[in-house]
């Protein structure tokens, strides 16, 4: 396939400067055809690309303590706060204030923690958790079944994500509408009211971008929403025969399914014996939680109006890796109980092997080779899930590298006039 890159200093100074503030680095994303991922790799130290096992067996012990802890101590809540001598002490309502007030406490770090646990799986899937692949795919198995993913058909379908990461015809997630898929007036029609056919209100959109949160994640594995839109009709992650998975062992997505009725046993027979309500307090809401987590934190690594997604001519593996965005996601928070998993995902995008406790040391490195071509967002998290939602709507049918659109038909970036050349980046 003949890749895109610009050959001369010409060319660059040709790129169209939409900001006035200089050449934005996604105007120049076209340049990484001049990097190997030969050259990437070499600028970062051996070191870094080592796994430990021991290493992250530690992680996971710990994530699993913290969720026991966590569990154990919300059996405390509605003793504590159910108890009649609290009641001459708050006045009324404050009881049940403080009550679900704590349970709402426990659901957003036993979600984290869950969270934390579905990421490790996820280390696995790429075999960065231990050079043993059978303890990646005992733990992965475990803990990615456990929060209803079929890991096997995850990990294959995961694999063709990461090897054509802002593939319009390739990739398998957050692959933007076009224009003619929105049913949209071609863009030679002129005037266009965008707002006829793309405003809504703003309670409509967040009723919209609630129900993504809590369904998307699971209604990709069942429906393939938010995949490759060439895929036909039935695509799943369960259907051993369906396309995104159809080349990889029958029996490894057997075994996924057979995984998730395990659990959909496991979550009725604890029903029957500890009580349905229990059952959802302590379990089921961190758990449909975890969905929201994996939709959010996914969607802001590959989705902002300056990542650009290229079509066949234009892609290398490169220049997908860097159309991904490094965020600040929950801060500490998301440091601690995330596994880094967003504030360095331009690293794992170019290494998926790399442990992702040497991720941030392999970012300065990374950044030294990248320059400008680095992408980072420091905006507070649900501030950019809904600045981005609202903004990233549509890319056009036509031309080898698109920026999103938003609601008014604009672009904020787009790539230079005349940079192109057929020659293959090596």
């Amino acid at each position: 396939m003949a890749a895109l890159i610009i050959t001369s200093k010409d060319t660059i100074q040709n790129a169209v400067d939409i900001g006035g503030t200089g050449y934005t680095p996604l105007q120049q994303l076209v340049l990484l055809g001049l990097f190997s991922i030969k050259e990437i790799r070499d600028a970062i130290p051996p070191k870094l690309f080592v796994r430990d096992t021991k290493r992250s067996l530690l992680y996971l012990t710990r994530d699993l303590i913290m969720a026991a802890l966590l569990g154990y101590g919300a059996t405390y809540i509605d003793t504590l706060f159910l108890r009649q001598q609290l009641h001459p002490f708050l006045c009324i309502g404050g009881v049940d204030v403080l009550r679900w007030g704590s349970w709402a406490a426990y659901w957003w770090f036993q979600s984290l923690v869950f969270t934390g646990l579905w990421i490790i799986a996820h280390e696995c899937g790429h075999q960065s958790f231990s050079p043993s692949q059978n303890l990646c795919n005992i733990v992965g198995y475990m803990f990615h079944t456990a929060l209803w993913t079929p890991y096997f058909s995850w990990k294959y379908s995961h694999h063709l994500h990461h090897s054509h990461n802002a593939s319009l015809e390739k990739d398998v997630i957050y692959v933007p509408q076009t224009r003619s898929e929105m049913g949209l007036p071609p863009k030679t029609q002129s005037p266009i009211d965008y707002e006829e056919h793309l405003a809504d209100t703003p309670l409509y959109s967040l009723l919209l971008l609630i129900r993504r949160q809590i369904f998307g994640f699971p209604a990709h594995f069942l429906f393939n929403v938010g995949g490759q839109n060439k895929y036909p009709p039935g695509t799943n992650h369960i259907n051993r025969r369906q396309i995104m998975i159809s080349i990889h062992p029958r029996n490894a997505v057997i075994l996924s399914d057979i995984g998730i009725v395990i659990m959909i046993c496991l979550v009725t027979y604890t029903s029957s014996v500890f009580g349905t309500l229990n059952v959802i307090k302590y379990y089921g809401v961190p758990a449909l939680a975890v969905t929201h987590w994996i939709a959010m934190l996914t969607f802001l690594h590959h989705t902002d109006p300056k990542v650009p997604h290229f079509r066949e001519r234009a892609w290398n593996y490169q220049r997908g890796a860097a159309a991904t965005v490094d965020r600040a996601f929950l801060g500490w928070q998301g440091r601690f109980f995330l596994h880094d998993i967003s504030h360095f995902h331009v690293a794992h995008h170019f290494f998926p092997r790399m442990p992702f406790y040497h991720a941030e040391e392999a970012t300065k490195y990374l950044k030294e080779v990248l320059g400008e071509f680095y992408i980072r967002d420091d905006t507070p998290a649900f501030k950019a899930l809904w600045n981005i939602y609202n903004s990233c709507i549509f890319v056009e049918d036509e031309d080898d590298i698109v920026f999103f659109k938003n609601k008014e038909g604009k672009a904020i970036h787009q790539p230079a006039d005349k940079y192109v050349t057929n020659e293959r980046a090596g």
